[in-house]
């Protein structure tokens, strides 16, 4: 038998031009479908975004319905008995997904944001890099563990294309896998497929967010950073807040329809009604992708203290009704809306508040702390606006805790050393314990107290 390492190097080079062209097709493909759903979006979505709020309160109802039925239908075509999802195609099914329902997200997304459903458009475009990747796998007979690099390079590349910076987007597709652990052998594959992605998505000029560069001076300053990181810790807060309703709400609906027996495309429906009635007091401009805010917020103009609440509680009864959307774009203008909002109180700059509060929140609430860096990179146009974001980032990231609005993330490793879990399990079916040393320590301080007592 030759030695693995006479031959290591021929392989490994035969496994980067592999990936060069597998990945590079994935993206290429995967940047010509986002790119016609931003558009197909920007074109369903532009004439209700300015409606009148009578307009606003019969769309929603509508909205919901049509989600409802065409979830409800739609999913009747799907004979494989294989979940809807991207993050279990990785985890569970070795890259397959049922590919003759791939459409019905994308569709429902549109339907959802151009009733003005309060949602996002970055789990369209994944679901769509997924469903490619997979249909790939597929037609070129690949293994399961080619498939399931490829459909993460899918995600990356869906992720890369509507987010506009296609390394964060690249990472953020790996890194939302599983908690406390990146596959180092999909990054290669991911960073390929989201330039093209990328890259196709400016050659046909896609509608994608574009973020504003934040000025800093280059001297680093202790003070500002401890600042940030409070904010990152506030950011974290209310990221868990974000989470918390949006599982809150699915519970709620859930049991509601289970306790009156309802019909389940009637649930969106109900939603909608409930939008409908909450927009008379909350605005309008909280509805949709609300990117108007994020604008804003980017650009130093006064947020309210409050805004993070309208827009987490119109998401969570948008998603926890079932509306189809979402998740990411949602937690930019949050982000960014608390950052702003907040960095009055710590005295400094609301426009480094919000680009610092969005990448907080994005860290935290996605459980993505190194691809909210990179995103936080795109931001500043110095290395010690990276400091301060990464400081916050961090900080959001750990405070939220063993949770996400990817409830199928894998959970590899405990973010504290105090706190133990079985390895491997999705995070809605895990279970947390205090650590033995962190448990036998509060014992000791039990009977020291009840001795103290005596």
């Amino acid at each position: 038998m030759q030695p693995v390492r006479l031959v290591e190097p021929v392989v490994m080079l035969a496994t980067v031009a592999q990936w060069l062209v597998l990945a590079t097709l994935t993206g290429t493909l995967v940047g010509a479908g986002t790119s016609l759903f931003l558009y197909a979006l920007f074109f369903v979505s532009a004439p209700t975004e300015t409606a009148p709020l009578w307009l606003h309160m019969v769309l929603l109802p509508l909205g919901g319905l049509f989600n409802g039925l065409l979830l409800h239908w739609g999913y009747r075509a799907n004979k494989t008995g294989l979940k809807d999802s991207t993050i279990a195609a990785v985890h569970q099914q070795a890259g397959r997904m049922p590919l003759a329902t791939a459409w019905i997200k994308p569709v429902a997304a549109l339907a959802t944001l151009a009733s003005g459903g309060s949602a996002g458009r970055t789990g369209p475009c994944s679901h769509i890099g997924g469903a490619v990747a997979a249909g790939i796998g597929k037609v070129l007979h690949l293994n399961g563990e080619l498939r399931k690099r490829l459909v993460a390079c899918g995600i990356s590349a869906g992720f890369a294309g509507v987010f506009g910076t296609p390394i964060a987007g690249a990472v953020y597709g790996v890194e939302i896998l599983t908690v406390g652990y990146l596959r180092h052998d999909f990054l290669f594959p991911a960073t390929v497929a989201g330039f093209a992605s990328f890259e196709i998505s400016k050659l046909v000029d896609a509608p994608y967010i574009e973020y504003f560069t934040i000025g800093l001076p280059d001297n680093f300053s202790e003070i500002l950073f401890i600042k940030t990181v409070i904010i990152g810790i506030i950011c974290g807060l209310v990221a868990w807040l974000y989470v918390y309703l949006i599982e809150l709400a699915r519970r709620g609906f859930k049991r509601f329809r289970y306790r009156f027996n309802l019909w389940p495309p009637l649930m969106p429906l109900l939603g909608g009604v409930i939008l409908a009635v909450l927009i008379i007091v909350i605005p309008t401009d909280y509805l949709g992708l609300s990117l108007p805010l994020m604008d804003h917020a980017l650009a130093g103009d006064p947020m309210p203290y409050l805004g993070f609440l309208w827009k987490s509680i119109l998401v969570a009864i948008t998603l926890g009704s079932g509306f189809y959307g979402g998740v990411v774009t949602p937690q930019l203008v949050i982000g960014a809306m608390t950052g702003n909002a907040f960095s009055h109180l710590l005295g400094f700059s609301p426009a480094l508040g919000g680009a610092i509060g969005l990448v907080a929140v994005v860290a935290a609430a996605s459980d993505a702390p190194i691809a909210a860096i990179l995103m936080g990179i795109e931001l500043f146009d110095t290395s010690t606006g990276t400091f301060y974001a990464s400081g916050a980032a961090i900080a959001a990231y750990l405070v939220i805790g063993h949770r996400s609005v990817y409830p199928d993330q894998l959970l590899a490793f405990t973010k504290s050393s105090w706190i133990s879990a079985k390895p491997g399990l999705p995070l809605d079916k895990k279970t947390l314990y205090l650590s033995f040393g962190l448990r036998k320590w509060l014992s000791y301080l039990r009977k020291r107290r009840r001795g103290e007592r005596r």
